[in-house]
């Protein structure tokens, strides 16, 4: 084998050291995959039927207020003028979110002032004053009062977490933005937007280049292939990006994953939600939220058919062992577990753990390619 560098997975922590490999080191590089297409999570597809890009993996949308990653994304791509709003139905009823003057006014009925809305939840959130919530729900209480948490907060939380949230610990929700303005953005980043062709044209660009060769549905554990974990650690610098405790064939014990399963809808209509993404809070609605493909590019009218729509209803489990694990559980066991697969990591010889899976957090797009810029510099060039 003549490669300087393999990367195994090619999610955008993968395909941003890639891109930076060939670029400033002239290296030659492989990257595998064991599934069929790449992007990671961030892939996207067009539906034939509708003209919606789908984003395979739930809607992914691109924001930061990193000038460097921008300036690096736009090498690659252009943005739209998107801006993200979220809407939840909660009793019959459409609300804007995440929670603002807007919300409040609506749902207390009234037209407070900015300063009036701030003295009601204070007032509301003192129920627990002077205490230390140990879980969720009073935590939530705490924050923002019983009657808003109880709307838009408890059942959506107990729906993600199939827990009831007076058994979470209160450390998963350190805060709740509530806004006194009508302000209803959902990021504050300074730059937002869609990739103007899709998320898989963007990827495509990046590793367009003759130095870079990439195996689709390769396993990195089978040792029927050549590109394999035991042919090829310690001979040629890894870059990891699937998850740690795989890596060590779970030998410590397996690290908690919560996944998505999706509910596709279709319907015979040009716009079935009137708006990209709809919350339901509510208990006795199964899904956590509901995505209409369409809508997150209006700019493709005229592509898109104007008779059909498509809709994925999100709902959220635990994973289990196969499936696709989206957001680290971090309990207090489950974070010393991933230490002690860090230290493990950290002793291998040539190979760097990158990634939401190979260091067992969540990251938006835009800090995985930070992340890896980063991790290039300081680790990936001294190698190579």
């Amino acid at each position: 084998m003549d490669a300087d560098l393999v990367i195994v997975g090619a999610g955008l922590f993968g395909l941003t050291i890639a891109q930076q490999a060939v670029e400033h080191t002239d290296a030659r590089v492989e990257i595998i995959d064991i599934r069929d297409h790449i992007g990671g999570n961030a892939y996207s597809y067009l539906d034939e039927e509708t003209g919606a890009e789908i984003h395979k993996y739930g809607a992914h949308l691109f924001h930061t207020s990193n000038r460097r990653v921008w300036d690096y994304v736009n090498r690659f791509t252009s943005f739209t003028d998107y801006v993200h709003r979220v809407y939840a139905t909660h009793d019959g009823e459409v609300y804007p979110l995440p929670i603002n003057l807007g919300t409040i006014n609506q749902f207390f009925r009234a037209h407070y002032t900015p300063q009036e809305a701030k003295a009601l939840i204070n007032e509301q959130a003192g129920e627990l004053a002077g205490t230390d919530p140990e879980n969720l729900n009073d935590q939530g209480i705490s924050l923002i009062g019983r009657p808003l948490y109880e709307a838009f907060i408890k059942n959506y939380t107990a729906k993600q977490w199939q827990t009831d949230p007076s058994e979470l610990p209160a450390s998963i929700i350190k805060r709740l933005p509530v806004r006194f303005t009508y302000d209803n953005r959902y990021f504050r980043d300074t730059w937002e937007g869609l990739p103007k062709d899709g998320y898989t044209a963007w990827f495509e660009r990046m590793i367009d280049d003759e130095r870079i060769h990439v195996h689709l549905g390769t396993d990195f554990f089978d040792t029927g292939q050549a590109l394999n974990k035991t042919a090829l650690v310690g001979k040629v610098p890894v870059i990891y990006t699937g998850p740690v405790d795989r890596y060590f064939d779970y030998e410590l014990g397996a690290l908690q994953w919560r996944t998505v399963d999706f509910t596709e809808r279709r319907y015979d209509e040009d716009d079935h939600l009137g708006c990209p993404v709809m919350n339901f809070p509510d208990s006795d609605v199964p899904f956590t939220r509901a995505i209409e493909f369409k809508n997150f590019n209006p700019e493709r009218r005229d592509r898109q058919n104007h008779e059909k729509t498509v809709v994925w209803e999100e709902h959220s489990r635990f994973a289990r062992r196969g499936d696709e694990p989206y957001y680290p559980v971090n309990t207090a066991e489950d974070r010393a577990l991933y230490k002690a697969y860090k230290r493990k990591a950290e002793a291998e010889e040539q190979v760097i753990f990158g990634g939401r899976l190979g260091t067992y957090a969540y990251y938006d797009m835009h800090q995985v390619i930070n992340s890896a810029l980063i991790c290039f510099e300081k680790q990936v060039a001294p190698l190579l």
